[in-house]
């Protein structure tokens, strides 16, 4: 945010001695006053065309503006799509000119690798995983993810569909605009486990601590509270604040021995013990907050005393608390003796403030201020986020387990099939063999933006015969040209069975004609989601997606 504020006042400035600078060009004008002599001079080629490059990356940089907002609008969703189109309007050069250039030029990674959890068909169970969210494509798939997909492997099981929220809307709309994937916002991720009958919804925050988002989350859930028959929290990952900086707890203890043990073994370090005789420290940049909770921090240091890791320091980007800002982390790390630095965000993703902040290239960055003290050839980065390190996934799903034995009525034992008995008679229904025959049924996806069934069926057909079902799925087009029911890896193995291909002819609402591939797959169980694999005929890759078929 301080660099748009910089680079917004540097183009004010800018416009301002271009307007009254002698000889200097003006937008819209093709004429001009010297101020000496008042003669008019026509522009040349070369300055109406520097004008009008200048004019057309404004307007994309204002389009950029309007949707770098906190608060959704009517018209968030069309104002997304028109700053998208209008920047691919631009030429290279123009691209160029535009002050946020990476908020579309930049690449974090492929957007379609990753599952927004936004659809329906829900059932009466939701476990929402909220996080603030990135727009840094990568890390939102392994860090985000990595917490979401760890969740739904235990939860899945036993009836719960779990769904994404975000609760930047500056990071949901930039996401939408660049990459026409929609994530939902707090109220309208409510919005639709209501309109999808929800009974009983937990809330996981990917939150570091019980700081400020924390608090405003849990205000906003509570105006759905008689939505619902059962809203459960569940804690953060490092649990509970504690009153002082030696408060520390099994939570905090977990996330600094995983964190400190990925970050050796990524450094190359066979032990803690190795890095510390080497010279190498680490450092793990938090945020920061002016929250009471920004205490979190000190005891996060406490932790890693009280472990023994001499070597690991605690900093924030905010420098809050003080002791924690980068330029007292750099004297701390001094006094210990230390000459070589390894940075780490100590954030669940590794989005804008460890790729910026933590690990840029400008001179107010981390890297670039521990390289000032230390020599740039002794300070490295690991950019990669809390939530793809297992034993923090872990950490998550502990937290719901507690949360839901600590509510009546509830279980958490997997061999009862159901998390909680309300979901017994749904199980039996769903286990109940159809008769043989053929059946009009529905087929949903996580990713409807770009992998749904073909909008001239508006059901699917399932053919059960000697008690096998199969589902016989038209497309949108031929750009997924193999299927596979299973995993990625799955799908690249040797001889792997792809779903049986068909190419039929389907027409639109104009009655235009056109040709798309269907799929015959098999369904082991309706009414449950399941994974299946699609490889892009144009990408080459392949991607997984989870798919229902229900009655």
């Amino acid at each position: 945010m301080r660099k748009r504020i910089l680079t917004l006042l540097a183009a004010v400035s800018m416009t301002f001695t271009t307007a009254f600078t002698a000889g200097a060009p003006v937008y819209g004008q093709t004429v001009k006053k010297t101020v000496k002599t008042g003669k008019k001079t026509k522009l040349s080629a070369k300055q109406k065309k520097a004008a009008s490059d200048r004019k057309a990356a404004d307007r994309v940089q204002a389009l950029i503006d309007r949707i770098y907002v906190q608060n959704e609008t009517k018209t968030t969703d069309s104002d997304c799509r028109k700053a998208r189109l209008e920047w691919d309007k631009l030429t290279k050069a123009q691209k160029k000119l535009v002050d946020d250039y990476d908020y579309f030029g930049r690449d974090t990674g492929d957007a379609a690798c990753d599952n927004p959890l936004n659809w329906n068909h829900i059932g009466k169970n939701e476990i929402l995983v909220v996080s603030f969210g990135t727009s840094f494509n990568d890390s939102r798939e392994k860090d985000i993810g990595g917490v979401e997909r760890a969740l739904s492997d235990a939860y899945s099981s036993r009836g719960w569909s779990i769904r994404r929220a975000f609760t930047s809307q500056i990071i949901i709309n930039h996401i939408n605009a660049r990459d026409n994937e929609k994530i939902d916002n707090v109220d309208k991720a409510l919005s639709r486990a209501v309109s999808n009958g929800v009974k009983n919804l937990v809330i996981q925050p990917t939150h570091l601590m019980h700081g400020k988002e924390y608090d405003e989350l849990k205000a906003e859930v509570e105006t759905y509270a008689d939505k619902f028959d059962h809203i459960i929290f569940s804690e953060p990952l490092l649990g509970e604040v504690g009153t002082d900086s030696s408060s520390v707890n099994a939570d905090k203890e977990k996330v600094a021995k995983a964190v400190t043990a990925d970050a050796v073994r990524t450094a190359g370090f066979a032990s803690l013990d190795e890095s510390a005789k080497a010279g190498t420290a680490f450092v793990f940049m938090g945020h920061g907050t002016s929250h009471q909770a920004n205490i979190t921090y000190d005891q996060m240091q406490t932790q890693m005393k009280e472990l023994g890791y001499k070597n690991v320091f605690i900093g924030t980007v905010e420098g809050k608390p003080a002791d924690t800002a980068c330029k007292e982390v750099i004297k701390k790390v001094k006094a210990a003796g230390y000459s070589k630095v390894v940075l780490r965000p100590l954030m669940v993703v590794a989005g804008d403030h460890a790729n910026n902040d933590m690990a840029g290239s400008d001179k107010d960055s981390w890297k670039s201020q521990f390289a000032n003290a230390f020599g740039k050839k002794n300070i490295s980065t690991q950019i990669a986020g809390l939530g793809r390190i297992p034993e923090i996934e872990s950490i998550y799903k502990d937290h719901l387990d507690a949360a839901l034995a600590a509510e009546k009525g509830f279980s958490v034992n997997a061999a009862t099939g159901s998390s909680i008995s309300v979901l017994s008679s749904q199980v039996l229904a769903a286990k109940k063999a159809l008769k043989d025959g053929i059946y009009k049924v529905d087929f949903t996806t996580d990713l409807p933006s770009m992998f749904y069934m073909n909008t001239a069926y508006k059901k699917a057909k399932l053919t059960v015969k000697n008690g096998k079902m199969t589902a016989f799925v038209p497309l949108a087009s031929t750009g997924i040209d193999k299927l596979y029911v299973g995993s990625v890896s799955g799908a690249k193995k040797s001889g792997a069975k792809y779903c049986k291909r068909k190419t039929v002819t389907v027409k639109d609402s104009d009655g235009k004609k056109s040709k798309v591939y269907a799929f015959y797959i098999p369904v082991k169980q309706l009414g449950k989601e399941f994974t299946v694999s699609i490889h892009g005929k144009k990408s080459g890759k392949w991607y997984a997606h989870q798919v229902k078929i229900s009655r």
